[in-house]
């Protein structure tokens, strides 16, 4: 018996990365959506930075040390930047910006919170950076900030003054009144205390002589010409790159979550099973039998299914084929009555038994001959069947268990029983396997399942499903048909009970239930 044949398409590739890609790719809504939602976020930003201006002035920071006596020490041992940055950020200093540019006093914190105070590293100078909705107010804003920071340095290093001051004049106070005293009693001496008095009289004057101004504004803010934040361009291009980012995560999550077979290589990993066809496309008409009536790229399609399963099952000919689709009975039924003219094409005697039993319209969409009297080759037809009309060179037959109540026991029968000769295949069709159970005694007695899935239809999970009731019941999976036709082309048409009068005459008599003997003729 000659092994299974694995079909290569284009989408199978070793490399992983492509077929991530390829994965991703298949989901360009959703990357459209994330490069729209960027774009949106790109123009929503620059609208809003489009009312805000910021606009910075620098102060220099003086040391309140000698200058001439800190020569060797460095500038941050003489002045601590960073506490100064924290003060300038302070609510006093908030306050008096209020008051500068007239605002009430409630509104300090709303102005402190607009400002940012940098500071250069290895420097002594400060930076005002303000923002505002208007250029004149960024300026004005940032200019208030660095004075009022001086003045209110100002204010503490005079503070700090006053309070030195205040205490040596307290010491001076009392060696005066001693040396009153001293004086009195003996007015030529000089006592220790005179000396005191003069070195506390001249510390007095080091303090009041020293520069307590706090520092220099080096640079005042100007009114911006453009916005805070990059220009138009440079937002939208931004925002394009995260929504494409965001875009490419939304559809590898989409296809992460996704169960539903979008590759050959996705059903052969599903199944570990072989893929015998890949049925293209094809908007050459909408009948439902096409070899031997209709050409295209379909028709072609399943003649090549019929010759790879010929060489899947073995030189001894495909013999009992169930049909079968996960949940939808229509693709099964194509693939079913296609394949059976295409080994009849090849010179099989080829008998279709549609068991599903709802009932189905397959004989509605088969152009079945007319029967009025058993012609030579009619009386050789397996009971209760009829021929097709196709342009075949072998015979096509079909015949019809549906209504028969549940899995009618002539359908089963007949499977086993298949057809006289050597070169004879028998295809049988049913419901959806997942839908009705009965369809496992089916499995138990064909030489092999042929299951049909839909490319973006058919989920993982039932077909791993199908395939372990098939294993269960002691059935063997040929293999898989993969159908790439869109879902409009698959025919819906309604369920109707099937108008024919099959043929009676066989050479081996087979007693049928009394349903069928209510069927009727119907001429094409």
């Amino acid at each position: 018996m000659t092994g299974p044949i694995h079909l290569d398409d284009r989408y199978d590739e070793p490399d992983q990365l492509r077929d991530q890609l390829r994965r991703i790719l298949r989901h360009r809504a959703l990357i459209a959506l994330g490069l729209l939602l960027g774009l949106l976020g790109g123009l929503a930003l620059a609208q809003y930075r489009a009312n805000t201006y910021s606009a910075s002035s620098e102060v220099l920071v003086r040391s309140t040390a000698d200058p001439f006596g800190a020569v060797g020490v460095s500038a941050d041992n003489q002045v601590s930047m960073t506490t100064e940055q924290q003060i300038a950020t302070s609510a006093e200093v908030a306050r008096r910006v209020a008051r500068t540019l007239g605002r009430p006093q409630s509104q300090a914190n709303g102005l402190a919170a607009r400002l940012r105070v940098s500071n250069p590293m290895k420097s002594r100078v400060l930076r005002f950076e303000f923002t505002a909705g208007t250029p004149l107010r960024a300026a004005r804003g940032a200019n208030a900030f660095a004075e009022a920071y001086l003045a209110d340095r100002k204010a503490r290093n005079d503070s700090a003054v006053r309070r030195a001051t205040g205490a040596l004049d307290e010491q001076i106070g009392v060696l005066n009144q001693q040396l009153a005293k001293d004086q009195l009693e003996r007015p030529d001496s000089k006592t220790a205390a005179q000396s005191q008095l003069y070195n506390l009289q001249k510390r007095v004057l080091d303090i009041k002589s020293r520069d307590t101004d706090a520092g220099d504004v080096v640079r005042r803010a100007s009114a911006p010409r453009l916005p805070v934040g990059p220009g138009l361009r440079t937002l939208l291009a931004l925002g394009l790159v995260c929504g494409l980012l965001l875009g490419v995560v939304l559809a590898w999550l989409r296809s992460a979550l996704d169960s539903r077979i979008r590759s050959v290589g996705e059903l052969r990993a599903a199944l570990r099973a072989p893929v015998l066809g890949i049925l293209p496309d094809d908007e050459a008409g909408e009948d439902l039998l096409k070899v031997g009536r209709a050409g295209g790229v379909r028709t072609e399609a399943f003649r090549a299914l019929a010759f790879r399963l010929r060489k899947a099952v073995g030189p001894e000919g495909p013999g009992r084929i169930l049909v079968v689709a996960p949940r939808d009975a229509e693709p099964a039924e194509e693939v079913a009555a296609n394949l059976a003219a295409a080994l009849a094409e090849d010179g099989a005697e080829v008998l279709l038994i549609d068991a599903d039993p709802d009932a189905s319209g397959l004989a509605d969409r088969l152009p079945l001959m007319p029967y009025e009297a058993p012609t030579l080759e009619e009386a050789f037809l397996p009971s209760g069947s009829v021929l097709v009309d196709t342009e075949v060179s072998g015979r096509f037959a079909f015949r019809s268990g549906g209504g028969m109540g549940p899995l009618s026991r002539s359908a089963v029968s007949e499977v086993g029983r298949g057809l006289p000769g050597t070169d004879s295949c028998t295809v049988v069709v049913t419901g959806p396997f997942l839908a009705h159970a009965d369809a496992l005694a089916l499995a138990q007695r064909v030489d092999g399942v042929l299951l049909v899935a839909g490319l973006g239809a058919t989920r993982q999970d039932d077909l791993r499903q199908v395939q372990e009731l098939i294993d269960c019941s002691g059935g063997r999976l040929l293999g898989t048909v993969l159908d790439a036709a869109r879902p409009r082309r698959r025919l819906s048409l309604p369920r109707r009970r099937p108008k024919y009068r099959p043929a009676s005459h066989t050479t081996t008599p087979m007693e049928l239930p009394a349903q069928d003997s209510t069927l009727t003729v119907s001429r094409r």
